[in-house]
């Protein structure tokens, strides 16, 4: 592996609260596909770490929720099974897997702020509407 993969600022994944599953790949490999298992399945136990911030924590579960992402009590699963060698392939996941926690456990987008039309812009396109309906309205020439 190469090194801690960040979240967000300092925290980052803790390599002993990864789970590691290989499996035979669907994927490119021809006959190597059939003795390797080079597929990865990576599983992060987000109710019970105690890597995340508590704040972090209940608001990836949450939106994870949402999404349909957590298999069972809390845990988040990511595969992998785009390269041929399991190496790379754990590379992907563990880069997957972070990648999704820093979106889910970043701050709220802010509220939008409803904003008025303004009066000017409204005006200039109710000019131009007519001004395209007297260009059309002149094409229907009854007596060509």
């Amino acid at each position: 592996m190469s090194g801690p993969y960040l979240i967000r600022g300092s925290v980052s994944l803790p390599e002993a609260e990864l789970n590691w599953r290989f499996s035979r790949s669907s994927g490119p490999g021809g006959q190597h596909v059939n003795t390797s298992d080079s597929q990865v399945e990576l599983r992060f136990d987000l109710a019970r770490t105690e890597a995340l911030p508590e704040v972090w924590k209940q608001r990836a579960l949450a939106r994870l929720a949402e999404r349909r992402r957590l298999v069972g009590d809390g845990v988040v699963v990511v595969r992998a099974s785009e390269h041929r060698s399991q190496w790379r392939n754990r590379e992907a996941a563990a880069v997957r897997m972070a990648a999704l926690l820093a979106e889910v456990t970043g701050p709220p987008p802010k509220a939008r702020r409803a904003t008025k039309i303004p009066r000017g812009i409204n005006e200039r396109r109710l000019r131009e509407k007519k001004r395209r309906a007297e260009t059309k309205r002149g094409r229907s020439g009854h007596d060509w």
